[in-house]
């Protein structure tokens, strides 16, 4: 089982920073709930400078790999949502919230995962992820709801980063943090999922079980992405700051 990276914080503030996401995503979902569009916008505002200021504490590599997941999710919410219609917001189109609330979802699950708590307790939280994943996506297919496949699919992608990614305790981080996060916005009727897929064959529960299955991929693309996103801004910084030498007269 592959550790994350050190990144030089302590047990308290990865913690810390997982407590102030959830703390924070519970707050601007209950206030999204009867939110104007220009409210909304204030909120993303306020999402987007925590994210930011959370940022500022971690290591380039963490940046770079959070930046790509925001553009990588944001690009994913514009497809499914007002394109695919797959999941429908409150209000049209997506809330400026969601794009850094990806950040802030991805940045606690890194640090659960990279916490010296977590690790002392890896192998049991990784079974009991796997168990309570496996229970959750059963009863989206067998329970008295919506029958739930996509949840189901999305349940073996999790059940896979958990035994072959980098670092199991980051979708461990991912399962608590989304599973949550889904579960109280459709709760509170922030968003919600239609019954089917686009193609009407793939039924889909309110919300799907293993939802967090998809941070893996996120996760998948940060990790390959963020290294070439760092050469490319320590090149971008070198052209700035040189200068040519003065013509010798």
């Amino acid at each position: 089982m592959r550790p994350l990276p050190d990144t030089g914080r302590g047990g308290r503030a990865d913690l810390a920073v997982a407590g102030v996401v959830l703390v924070w995503v519970t707050a601007v979902l209950l206030l999204d709930r009867g939110a104007t569009l220009g409210q909304q916008r204030l909120l993303g505002g306020a999402t987007w400078a925590l994210l930011l200021g959370l940022l500022a504490r971690e290591a380039p590599l963490v940046r770079a790999q959070t930046a790509i997941v925001v553009a990588f999710a944001t690009a994913v919410e514009y497809t499914f949502s007002p394109l695919l219609e797959v999941y429908l917001y409150r209000l049209p189109g997506v809330p400026w919230f969601v794009p850094p609330g990806h950040g802030l979802v991805y940045l606690a699950a890194l640090a659960i995962g990279r916490s010296p708590q977590a690790r002392a307790r890896a192998r049991p939280l990784v079974t009991a992820t796997a168990v309570a994943g496996t229970a959750y996506a059963v009863w989206g297919l067998v329970g008295p709801g919506r029958l739930d496949v996509l949840g189901a699919f999305w349940l073996c992608c999790l059940l896979g980063f958990l035994r072959w990614g980098r670092s199991a305790l980051l979708y461990v981080g991912a399962f608590v943090v989304v599973t949550y996060l889904e579960v109280l916005g459709t709760a509170l009727h922030v968003w919600a999922w239609q019954p089917y897929d686009p193609t009407g064959l793939v039924p889909i529960g309110n919300p799907p079980s293993g939802a967090a299955g998809g941070y893996g991929w996120f996760d998948l693309a940060a990790v390959l992405g963020a290294p070439a996103l760092l050469r490319a801004v320590r090149r971008a910084r070198s052209r700035l700051l040189w200068r040519p030498a003065p013509a010798q007269r």
